[in-house]
């Protein structure tokens, strides 16, 4: 369940173990029974996450309870050893890395549906549709956009666009749906690696301010994964290509023009973005002072559309009365923000923190990049990414702070980002799509064409460790 945002937009905010243990100096309970027992706890709320596609149990419920019952547990040891203080700064500097995270998170969901209302994504999807592709052409075109789309928009909402697309023009030829699926999931999470913006992960490298041994990672250095992150999806694509039906499907669809002010709101959001780098770049303060400064620009607008008589309605029910419609409030697009997806966020970054204030974050970071290597352990930071969210496990790297150069900072954005898409269940793109393309998109379905995915995979890898050996 990676982003839903797209993001597919998410900023780290994760917070730092390493600069809270340094100056506490907390207690090595990696053996300790209460150490044992947080680690269960984690796993078993991890094992309820993985499970809400069948027992329909949001996925924030189980980390935010138990992140609650680990603090809990922590506090008490603590206490009964004389030393509440330390759990009591190290938790507030969980919570206030988190807010940070919150408020970004927040302010891109808030741009991502004030968008949305205003139909620019319908209008992109029915602009497709009357183009009259071939199912190849199709296949190319939603793959390029998703591409595309997805460094700025999360790769959930991305997938979902382009889904729709895939669904509307080919929902009865199955072979067609399954492949552009794999297809839209691969370029989804490719395309979220090589910006900030992309990814949760990746944003949570930028925010995170990493100095290398051989310098500084900054917003710039992540467009050194594009021709890699091309790569991942170009090599699957391609050979995929060849198994897409070479036919021409039938059926037509109604332009859908876009809402007033549509175009506007899209400009301020590319401009938030803009805001956010030069604030992080020039002023050395949080991008997230930047996104809020473009949220109080998307606030005034709303208050122009407003006050110039722009009435709107929020719902599809043919039931509803549309005689009274309301007039245009930003407040509802921050209020359909996905708010289960940001307390999963908080109920994982509290877990995390929780075991790594207890010590195993320091053992998980001797024993893969202490003995396997960097290369090794980044390489196997995307095949667990294809079965644990990534957002965990890229947490628990940012909190071990291993000692990496830049070059290895980007292998590991760039495999726990395309890691997800050797499974469908690996991310956001994925899970929502066989959501989205019940019956034709399905795990074993994607799991056939996995060997092909992997070659990009490695493909990827291969391509950053040739043209960027410089950052090594």
């Amino acid at each position: 369940m990676k982003f839903l945002f797209w993001l597919s937009t998410l900023t780290l905010w994760l917070p730092s173990i390493a600069l809270a243990e340094a100056h506490t100096n907390p207690i090595d309970l990696t053996t300790h029974w209460l150490g044992i027992t947080s680690l269960a706890l984690f796993f078993v709320a991890y094992l309820v996450v993985m499970a809400e596609e069948f027992i329909h149990l949001r996925k924030s419920k189980p980390v935010v309870l138990g992140a609650g019952i680990i603090w809990a547990l922590i506090a008490w040891y603590y206490q009964s050893q004389g030393i509440p203080h330390i759990v009591e700064a190290a938790f507030k500097h969980n919570l206030e890395e988190y807010a940070e995270l919150l408020l970004f998170l927040i302010v891109a969901m808030t741009f991502i549906n004030a968008m949305d209302e205003r139909q620019v994504f319908e209008a992109l999807r029915t602009w497709l549709i009357r183009k009259g592709l071939s199912y190849r052409a199709l296949f190319w075109t939603t793959g390029l956009l998703a591409f595309l789309i997805s460094p700025i928009a999360d790769n959930l909402t991305t997938a979902l666009l382009m889904g729709a697309v895939v669904l509307a023009v080919g929902g009865s030829n199955q072979k067609f749906v399954l492949l552009s699926c794999i297809n839209l999931v691969v370029a989804a999470n490719a395309g979220g690696t090589f910006t900030p913006f992309g990814d949760i992960t990746s944003l949570m490298v930028w925010q995170k301010n990493i100095h290398a041994s051989n310098g500084v990672v900054t917003f710039w250095t992540f467009f050194t994964l594009f021709l890699p992150a091309l790569v991942n999806w170009l090599v699957p694509a391609s050979i995929m290509h060849f198994a897409v039906p070479n036919e021409k499907p039938k059926g037509k669809s109604n332009q859908l023009p876009m809402r007033r002010g549509a175009l506007g709101i899209v400009a301020l959001f590319l401009l938030t973005i803009i805001i956010a780098v030069m604030t992080h770049s020039l002023l050395a303060l949080p991008p997230v002072l930047g996104m809020l400064t473009g949220l109080g620009l998307l606030q005034v607008y709303s208050y122009y559309l407003k006050m110039t008589g722009e009435k709107t309605n929020y719902s599809n029910d043919p039931n509803k009365d549309y005689s009274s419609p309301i007039p245009y409030d930003i407040y509802n697009k921050i209020a359909r923000a996905e708010w289960d997806t940001l307390f999963f966020f908080y109920g994982v970054i509290m877990c995390v923190g929780g075991l790594g204030f207890l010590g195993y974050l320091t053992l998980a970071s001797h024993a893969m990049y202490g003995a396997w290597g960097a290369t090794n352990a980044n390489v196997a930071v995307g095949l667990i990414s294809a079965i644990v969210d990534n957002i965990p496990v890229m947490f628990a790297i940012l909190s071990m702070m291993p000692d990496m150069s830049i070059g290895q900072w980007m292998l590991v954005t760039l495999t726990a980002g395309v890691g997800g898409s050797l499974l469908s269940i690996g991310s956001a793109a994925g899970v929502a799509l066989m959501g989205q393309a019940h019956g034709s998109y399905t795990f074993f379905g994607h799991l056939k064409w996995t060997p092909v995915v992997a070659l990009g995979y490695v493909a990827s890898i291969g391509t950053h460790m040739l043209i960027n050996k410089h950052l090594f």
